[in-house]
């Protein structure tokens, strides 16, 4: 039965994720490597290459996702390193908060690593510092990708990055709080604004509503609120709409819920961890989060210490329909003046970390969504949770990243809604933006 609900929902997930358009996010127990046996329509790991005299270093710059990230990876560096001996990989684990100051530096002291983990990729590309993905992954490898996954990396025809997992986001919601509070699960603007007046009526103790405006997620709130009300990034045909009036509507609504005491009291320094803790010990009733929740808020907890909670669609400004943020995170390599026999290597290292069971533990450990087919199929039999996630998945939109100044668009969107919080005017700060970004 689990076996016919993992390939259903394998085929499921397919078709949201490409109606969707493509993808900031459970190791073993003991915390031992990933067994290395191939599920039975993939390949094994490539047979480890004979040492040639002198090693070849790979590096490697990782994002720190969760409190289990760097642990996985170096358990992976050693795993990886005993079965190559001819190789030398060094995985540097870096958190969000730092990990564009610290490429953006190495980089300029023409010192970028081989191989990097992070969202963006088209500033890099845009300045030639990138191999094609196809020179530096197998076929076997590339071919397990879910093709709308790997078009959200595409410029011109030419894949320049491939997915390393995705993550959906939804509301959820302190199931006992609201009960207590009389309070319904909101769906709209407007009844998330009574909801959260009740809230704090009910309890003044408890924050109402969560919102990060941090360099850590800000992109992400600008998103929650312009594209649950009819705003986004760019037009049909690309051209950024940064200052438009559902934009404008949107930024000013989520400001006003702080304005008026209903959410966390410092949205511009607190994450969404420090949400995702609040939100954990029942400090917090409703916040708009990643699939990985569950995980983070029961990490040292026995199961009746863990919070009753809820998710739902994202509230929506009456009218419009329900939209998830996607993200989807990436590996690329940057054009070093690599050998043939180093790109060999580099191939080696995603066969390695895109084996099927290895992957999949990878992506379970944090309740992260798989970008590969087979990835799919072996997270949904060992999470039957997954399922809930394929709705969500489906009604999902993705910053636009292939763009070359996302990055620039993403730390203006925070600084914008960092500067409304101080009393800025939106409109205004939007419409400079927008004209920066179409200037530059």
């Amino acid at each position: 039965m689990k076996k016919s609900l993992a390939l259903l929902l394998a085929l499921v997930m397919t078709l949201a994720l490409v109606a969707c358009g493509g993808g900031n996010n459970k190791a073993p127990a003991n915390n031992a490597p990933a067994n290395n046996a191939p599920a039975d329509n993939a390949p094994a790991d490539p047979a480890p290459a004979e040492p040639s005299g002198d090693k070849i270093d790979i590096s490697v710059i990782a994002a720190q996702y969760g409190q289990n990230t760097a642990k996985w990876w170096a358990d992976f560096q050693d795993e990886f390193n005993k079965t190559y001996e001819n190789i030398n990989l060094n995985v540097e684990v870096v958190s969000w908060n730092d990990i564009y100051t610290v490429v953006n530096t190495r980089i300029s002291g023409d010192a970028a690593p081989d191989i990097l983990n992070i969202d963006v990729f088209a500033d890099y590309q845009a300045d030639d510092l990138l191999l094609p993905a196809k020179d530096y992954v197998s076929e076997e490898t590339y071919a397990k990708f879910y093709d709308a996954f790997l078009e959200q990396s595409n410029i011109d025809g030419t894949i320049w990055a491939v997915p390393d997992l995705a993550s959906a986001r939804a509301l959820y919601y302190n199931a006992d709080i609201l009960e207590a509070a009389g309070v319904e699960v909101p769906t709209t603007w407007d009844e998330l604004t009574a909801a959260c007046e009740k809230l704090k009526a009910y309890d003044s103790n408890i924050y109402p509503w969560g919102i990060d405006m941090t360099t850590d997620e800000g992109q992400a709130a600008f998103a929650y609120y312009i594209w649950n009300n009819g705003g986004d990034f760019t037009d049909a045909d690309g051209n950024w709409t940064l200052n438009s009036p559902e934009n404008v509507e949107a930024v000013e609504y989520a400001v006003g819920l702080v304005n008026a005491g209903l959410t966390n009291s410092d949205p511009a320094n607190e994450t969404r961890y420090t949400l995702q803790d609040l939100f954990g010990a029942g400090q917090l009733a409703m916040m708009i989060g990643p699939n990985s929740i569950p995980t983070y808020i029961a990490v040292d907890k026995e199961p009746d210490e863990v919070i009753n909670y809820g998710t739902a669609p994202i509230p929506t400004n009456e009218g419009k329909p329900s939209v998830s943020a996607g993200v989807m995170d990436r590996f690329m390599c940057f054009d070093n003046g690599h050998s043939d026999e180093k790109l060999e290597a580099i191939k080696t290292f995603f066969d390695f970390f895109y084996e099927d069971e290895r992957y999949s533990d990878w992506v379970l450990m944090e309740d992260f969504l798989p970008a590969t087919k087979t990835g799919g199929e072996i997270a949904a039999a060992a999470d039957e949770r997954m399922a809930s996630w394929v709705e969500i998945v489906g009604s999902c939109k993705f910053y636009p990243t292939a763009q070359a100044k996302w990055a620039d668009v993403k730390q203006g969107v925070i600084d914008v809604q960092q500067q409304a919080l101080l009393g800025g005017n939106v409109q205004e700060l939007l419409d400079n933006l927008q004209a920066d970004i179409v200037a530059g």
